[in-house]
C-alpha cells in the first residue's frame, strides 16, 4: 500500500519450528488449514526446532538456506511462518529469500480481510492492517537513501517514510472516528434490548467448531457456514423464541484461535462486546477434535481478556455425529442446572435439547396454575393473552373465569402491578429465610 515489497503469490512454503518454551509453541495442521483459508496452495512444509528464535531469521542461517532453496525448487512466491516475526526479522528474510514474507499475525489479518462484509467489520480489519503496518513501514524504503548530514548524503528516503506515517495516522484517526459511530448505533440497540428486558445468547467458540452451522439449525437462517476456519467474521443476530422465557436474540460471532493477535482483540472490541453483554454465552466446542481441551483453554482465555469471563456459560459439545455411539444429552451440574449439551447441529441430532437447557438456565420460576377471575377482570385476562399465557380457558354459569395459566413469575408479577391486583391474591407471599 505505503511501500514496494515482493510481489505476492498463491504458492506457498510454510515453516513450523518447535519451540523449547510450551506457550510460545503453534500447532502445524491448524497452520497449514489457515494456509488454505486464506486462498495459499502450500507445496512444502519445513519444520525444525529451536530452544529460542534467532534475532536475525527467527530461524537459524541454515535453515534459512534451506527455506531459499526450497522456495526456488517450487518457484514459490510466499514463505508462511507459523510464528510472529519482528519488522526486522520480516526484512531480513526477503532480502535472503527474494521472496514475500508473511507471519501467522499477517496471515490471520488477511483471512479476515477476505471474510469482512459488512462496513463495520471491514473498518475493524483495516485499523488491524494498519497498526501492524505501522511498524514495518521502514523496510520499504531500504532502496533508497537515508537523510544524513554532509554534502552529497542527503537523499529523500525518511522524507517519504515520514510522508507514509503521516497519511497512516491519519487513515487510523479516520477510521476510529468512523468506527465510534458504529459502536454509539450498536450500543443503541443493546440498550433497546435491555429496556425491553430480552436475554441475548451469544455464540462464542473456537474457529470451525460449528457455531454458525449451529445458528443456521436453530434460528432457520442461511449465513454462511463452511468448513473452514473464520467462516465467520460479522456479527449476526436473530431473535428466536424459547418456551418459558419468551423472545430472546441469539449472536453469532467471530471464532478465537490460539495466540489470537491482540491487535485483533482491540480492533474487534465494538463486535465483542455482544459477547461482553450477553446474558448467558454458549461455547461451542468440537466434541471430535483431538485438540479439544486445549482449544477450550484457549477460548476461556480469550473470554477473560476481554472481560467476559464473568458471564454465565453452556458448554455445547458440537459434532458428536463424528464420534462412534454418542449420544445426545444434557449434562447437568449437582444442583441439576444444564451444564452441557451433547449435539449435531450438521444432523440436527440433539438440537431440540438446546432451547430446553437455554430456557432452564435463563427462565426465572415458572407459574403454572389455573387463576381464577372475575367477569370485570378482563383486562388482567387480556394481558396473560398478550403474553400466550393461557393455555386454557372455562367459564361457569356466574361468568367466572378459569384460566390455567404458564407464564414466568417476573412477567406475572409486571402484569399484576400494572393491573391494579394485588400478587399475593395469586401468589403465595415470599417466606424470610430461616436462616
Amino acid at each position: 500500500m505505503f511501500f514496494e515489497r515482493p510481489e505476492s503469490g498463491e504458492i506457498a512454503v510454510l515453516v513450523h519450528l518447535d519451540l523449547a518454551e510450551e506457550s510460545e509453541r503453534e500447532d502445524p495442521k491448524e497452520f497449514e488449514e489457515l494456509a488454505l483459508s486464506a486462498g495459499a496452495d502450500p507445496v512444502a512444509l519445513i519444520t525444525g526446532s529451536r530452544n529460542r528464535p534467532s534475532p536475525q531469521y527467527f530461524v537459524g542461517q541454515g535453515k534459512a538456506e534451506e527455506i531459499a532453496e526450497v522456495a526456488r525448487q517450487h518457484d514459490a512466491k510466499l514463505v508462511l511462518f507459523n510464528h510472529a516475526l519482528s519488522p526486522g526479522q520480516e526484512r531480513n528474510l526477503e532480502q535472503l529469500l527474494q521472496c514475500r514474507v508473511l507471519d501467522r499475525t499477517g496471515l490471520i489479518l488477511d483471512i479476515f480481510a477476505q471474510r469482512a462484509r459488512t462496513y463495520e467489520g471491514k473498518l475493524q480489519v483495516e485499523l488491524a492492517q494498519l497498526e501492524h503496518m505501522s511498524t514495518r513501514l521502514i523496510r520499504g524504503w531500504t532502496h533508497l537513501e537515508r537523510q544524513k548530514g554532509g554534502i552529497g548524503l542527503r537523499g529523500p528516503g525518511e522524507t517519504q517514510l515520514e510522508t507514509d506515517r503521516r497519511l497512516l495516522r491519519a487513515r487510523i484517526k479516520s477510521i476510529l472516528s468512523r468506527l465510534t459511530k458504529v459502536r454509539k448505533q450498536r450500543d443503541q440497540g443493546r440498550r433497546q434490548r435491555q429496556r425491553a428486558e430480552i436475554a441475548t445468547v451469544s455464540l462464542v467458540g473456537y474457529t470451525n467448531a460449528g457455531k454458525s452451522t449451529l445458528f443456521n439449525r436453530i434460528t432457520e437462517s442461511e449465513v454462511y457456514a463452511a468448513d473452514q476456519l473464520f467462516a465467520t467474521l460479522d456479527p449476526t443476530l436473530r431473535r428466536i423464541e424459547v418456551a418459558d422465557v419468551g423472545p430472546v436474540v441469539l449472536a453469532d460471532t467471530v471464532g478465537f484461535i490460539r495466540h489470537l493477535p491482540h491487535k485483533l482483540v482491540e480492533a474487534f472490541r465494538a463486535t465483542l462486546q455482544e459477547t461482553i453483554e450477553a446474558t448467558l454465552l454458549l461455547h461451542v466446542i468440537d466434541a471430535a477434535s483431538e485438540e479439544r481441551d486445549a482449544n477450550i483453554e484457549e477460548v476461556s482465555s480469550v473470554l477473560h481478556e476481554i472481560g467476559a469471563d464473568t458471564v454465565p456459560v453452556l458448554e455445547v459439545y458440537n459434532k458428536i455425529d463424528l464420534i462412534d455411539q454418542a449420544q445426545p444429552r444434557i449434562e447437568r451440574d449437582d444442583q441439576g442446572r444444564p451444564q452441557r449439551v451433547w449435539l449435531s447441529a450438521a444432523t440436527g441430532a440433539g438440537t431440540e435439547l438446546l432451547p430446553q437447557a437455554i430456557a432452564e438456565l435463563l427462565g426465572d420460576e415458572v407459574v403454572h396454575q389455573t387463576l381464577h377471575l372475575a367477569p370485570h377482570e378482563g383486562a388482567f385476562r387480556a394481558q396473560l393473552y398478550a403474553q400466550n399465557a393461557v393455555l386454557d380457558e372455562q367459564v361457569d354459569e356466574a361468568g367466572q373465569l378459569a384460566l390455567e395459566v404458564r407464564i414466568q413469575k417476573r412477567d406475572l408479577l409486571q402484569i399484576l402491578t400494572r393491573v391494579g391486583i394485588d400478587p399475593e391474591r395469586f401468589l403465595p407471599p415470599v417466606e424470610d429465610d430461616p436462616w
